[in-house]
């Protein structure tokens, strides 16, 4: 479904890349974080993956990028409009103010394409229910709060059903119910739809819950790439500043403590966190 190589970009009036050779491929169904601190270039990874690089942001960039069959870098952004969808880290951005109510917001697209009114109001009704809005259906988007329009931005992205969802920290305004929920619902449309969904998100104990894959950058590289426990627990990432689960970092802490054991793999999750600590301590050898 998605597949990079070596693409490296640097923004206009800048030395300094912001991607530096990057490679790897999604296949279709997979649910795909990316993480890394600040600057990482997880934003611009996605802008290149949905085409506003170098479509809209210019600058210099080598390499190629191709989502479902199209080349990124050659495709217009109308045309990859109908393939992968972007939802945006700030949701103000994206609400286009052309209707009056969450309803019709999340509809608009549809309306736009000429889609039937009865499928319009089939899949814009579940999209509300995705993101828990169809309680706020009828009201105004810009009487929503910041976590809710957060949701509303998700839902308009999703009603549209793209093969690739690119999302920039979307739960960054939601509570922890909100972004389970979320989490939820983007695994099952990727498990369940067979939606690729790239997902850039510093909540790491959800990324270790519910991705497939992780991909770390630092300082515009990718620095692991492969299952949450396996990237999360790498040394290249607690080289990092990408950070690590409070699970992880409890293990750690109990192994150099002598009170867990040394060769068992560290947890990213509750639950194996709590068969991490269920085993017998193993000191390692003088």
């Amino acid at each position: 479904m998605i597949t990079v190589e070596r693409l490296s970009y640097a923004y206009p009036l800048t030395s300094q890349p912001a991607l530096w050779d990057i490679s790897f491929s999604v296949p279709d169904g997979q649910f795909c974080a990316l993480v890394g601190p600040n600057g990482a270039g997880k934003s611009t990874l996605c802008y290149a993956l949905s085409g506003f690089i170098p479509h809209f942001y210019h600058g210099t960039i080598q390499g190629r990028v191709d989502v479902a069959g199209l080349n990124v870098g050659v495709t217009p952004l109308g045309e990859l409009a109908g393939t992968v969808g972007l939802v945006f880290q700030n949701p103000f951005n994206q609400i286009t103010g052309a209707r009056f109510t969450v309803r019709g917001e999340v509809a608009f697209g549809l309306e736009s394409l000429g889609v039937p009114r009865e499928e319009i109001l089939i899949r814009t009704d579940e999209a509300l229910a995705m993101v828990g809005l169809e309680g706020l259906a009828e009201r105004s988007p810009y009487e929503l709060s910041g976590g809710q329009q957060q949701r509303l931005a998700i839902a308009s992205v999703v009603v549209m059903r793209p093969k690739v969802l690119i999302l920039d920290e979307p739960t960054s305004q939601l509570d922890p119910v909100g972004t389970k929920d979320v989490f939820a619902s983007l695994a099952t449309l990727a498990a369940g739809g067979g939606m690729t969904v790239i997902l850039v998100e510093h909540k790491l104990e959800w990324v270790a819950s519910f991705a497939d894959r992780v991909i770390a950058l630092a300082d515009g590289r990718v620095i692991a790439d492969g299952g949450p426990r396996e990237v999360l627990t790498s040394s290249a990432v607690a080289a990092s500043q990408v950070g690590q689960t409070r699970y992880t970092l409890a293990a750690r802490l109990a192994q150099q403590r002598g009170l867990a054991d040394v060769d068992a793999p560290l947890p990213v999750t509750l639950d194996q966190a709590l068969d991490f600590f269920e085993s017998e301590p193993t000191q390692a050898d003088d």
